[in-house]
C-alpha cells in the first residue's frame, strides 16, 4: 500500500512537471494565426464617387489615423503593403484637388536701401510623374534671396493627389523609388497638389549635395513626381 501511494505521488509529480514544461515550451512551436481586418473599411469606388467632399475628407483622415507607423508598414509583407496602398489610392482618385496660388516672395528692403534687390535664380527643373498612376508636371525653381537664404518655388505645378505627400530634396537626380532615393531633406508637407507655391530651404543647406526635388508619400515611401535640378 505504501509503495502504491509513492507511485501515485510520483506520477502526480511527473504529470505536473510535464504540464509546466508544456506551458513553458508550447509557445516555441505552436503557431497563433491572426487575421484582423483593417480598422477602417474603404467603400467601393462607386460609393466613393457619390460621397460629399466633407465625407471624403473625413474618410481620408480616419484611414490615415488608422495606418500603422511608417516603420511597421516597411516591415509588412509586400502583398499587405500593396493592399493598403491600393486602398489609399482608391481614396486619392476621388479626393478633390487642393489648389494653391502663392505669389513670388519679395524681400523686404532695408530702411536705408534705395534699390530693392530681387531673388536670384540658382537652379531649376521640370517635374515628371514616377509611373502611369503617379503623375506630375510643372516647374521647380530654387532662388537665393539678397540675404543669402534660399527658397523653392513651384509654378504651373500639378501632381496626383495622395496621402501625406511631402516636398523633399533628394540626393539622386532621377530616383524612381525609395531604394534609389538616397539621403534627402524634408521641406514639409505639400501645400496643394495644384498651383504655385513656395517652400523655405533651411539655412546652411548645401544645395550642391542635392540633385532633385521630389513629391514623396511618407507612410508608403512612394515617389509621386520628380524634378531633376542638376
Amino acid at each position: 500500500m505504501r509503495r502504491t501511494i509513492i507511485y501515485i505521488l510520483g506520477a502526480v509529480v511527473v504529470i505536473a512537471g510535464l504540464a509546466v514544461a508544456w506551458y513553458l515550451a508550447s509557445p516555441l512551436f505552436i503557431n497563433r494565426t491572426v487575421d484582423e481586418a483593417f480598422p477602417v473599411e474603404v467603400p467601393p469606388v462607386e460609393e466613393l464617387a457619390e460621397m460629399s467632399e466633407e465625407e471624403l475628407v473625413e474618410l481620408e483622415s480616419d484611414f490615415m489615423d488608422a495606418l500603422p507607423p511608417e516603420e511597421e508598414i516597411a516591415e509588412m509583407p509586400p502583398e499587405e503593403i500593396k493592399e493598403l496602398e491600393d486602398q489609399v489610392m482608391q481614396i486619392a482618385t476621388v479626393m478633390p484637388d487642393k489648389e494653391m496660388d502663392e505669389p513670388m516672395p519679395t524681400p523686404n528692403p532695408e530702411p536705408t536701401a534705395t534699390v530693392i534687390q530681387e531673388p536670384v535664380l540658382i537652379t531649376d527643373g521640370d517635374f515628371y510623374g514616377a509611373d502611369d498612376f503617379h503623375q506630375g508636371k510643372g516647374d521647380a525653381f530654387i532662388y537665393q534671396n539678397p540675404d543669402g537664404s534660399y527658397f523653392l518655388r513651384f509654378e504651373n505645378f500639378e501632381v496626383t493627389n495622395g496621402p501625406q505627400l511631402h516636398v523633399i530634396l533628394g540626393v539622386e537626380p532621377n530616383p524612381f523609388n525609395h531604394d534609389t532615393l538616397g539621403d534627402y531633406l524634408d521641406l514639409g508637407p505639400l501645400k496643394g497638389n495644384i498651383g504655385d507655391q513656395n517652400y523655405v530651404i533651411p539655412a546652411g543647406t548645401d544645395l550642391e549635395a542635392y540633385g532633385s526635388v521630389v513629391i514623396y508619400c511618407v507612410p508608403f515611401r512612394a515617389i509621386f513626381a520628380i524634378a531633376p535640378i542638376k
